[in-house]
């Protein structure tokens, strides 16, 4: 499978984006799918996944804030960010992996990354 990132930009804070990441290969729908990010000077962390059945995982700060989905059918996955923060500006990338993890190593493929900037 590969994937592609898109819909990041600029937003003011409160605001809303909608990430996608498109896939490609056949095999999309048994792949858990998760999203990260990476601000500027910090390390890449988990912020969603969800399983190949739908089960979803956040992390605690998006929580109520962003909604990850998957469309098996058109090969996508989404990540709707809601109530926008400052501190949500960074890099954000989708993979995929053989579960629905908050770890990166358990994802073997990943995109090439959108970027966010939420102004205050």
């Amino acid at each position: 499978v590969q994937l592609q990132a898109s819909g990041g930009g600029l937003v003011q804070a409160g605001g809303s984006l909608r990430l996608s990441c498109a896939a490609s290969g056949r095999t999309f729908s048994t792949y858990a799918m998760g999203w990260f990010r990476q601000a500027p000077g910090k390390e890449r962390e988990f912020v969603a996944a969800i399983g190949w059945s739908g089960t979803t995982y956040y992390v605690d700060f998006v929580k109520g804030r962003f909604t990850i989905s998957r469309d098996n059918a058109r090969k996508m996955v989404y990540l709707q960010m809601n109530s926008l923060k400052f501190e949500d500006t960074a890099v954000y990338y989708c993979a995929a992996g053989a579960s629905a993890s908050a770890h990166e190593y358990e994802y073997a493929v990943w995109g090439q990354g959108t970027e966010v900037t939420v102004s205050s």
